[in-house]
């Protein structure tokens, strides 16, 4: 999902509405990148996924069209940096200042991986099913 920069400036802009400063929004928008393209891998591009170990909870990267195809061959399978837990920390942060605002991780890989609301928008329902209510990070 590629956005051009009209896309871009309205989104500066509606987190500036919303009271975020801009050095936190260009943060928020690289977090809302990263996740994005981290569950994209999770997903699968057609080149590879990334699972977690199941032990030690590092993620790793398994190569789908290299000749070790055996997924229980280690060959196949390669460590990576965990961009997702960096991602969550520095979103952790950033929110530390701004208490009125909900963040909410959408980890299907077809959208936005981030949105802000506010407590009023949330109200008392479910975030998962008012999530788009908010303003999405793209």
């Amino acid at each position: 999902m590629s956005t051009t920069a009209k896309e871009r400036d309205e989104v500066m802009a509606r987190l500036a509405r919303i009271g975020i400063a801009h050095e936190d929004a260009r943060a928020l928008r690289r977090i809302s990148m990263t996740l994005r393209r981290w569950f994209e891998l999770e997903c699968g591009d057609g080149q590879g996924h990334i699972e977690r170990d199941e032990t030690t909870g590092k993620p790793r990267y398994h190569r789908d069209n290299h000749s070790y195809l055996d997924p229980h061959d280690p060959r196949a399978w390669s460590c990576i940096a965990d961009r997702e837990t960096g991602a969550r920390l520095r979103l952790a942060k950033i929110m530390t200042h701004y208490p009125n605002l909900i963040p909410y991780i959408q980890t299907d890989p077809r959208g936005c991986a981030l949105y802000l609301l506010t407590k009023e928008q949330a109200g008392t329902d479910a975030i998962d099913s008012i999530y788009s209510r908010g303003a999405a990070i793209y």
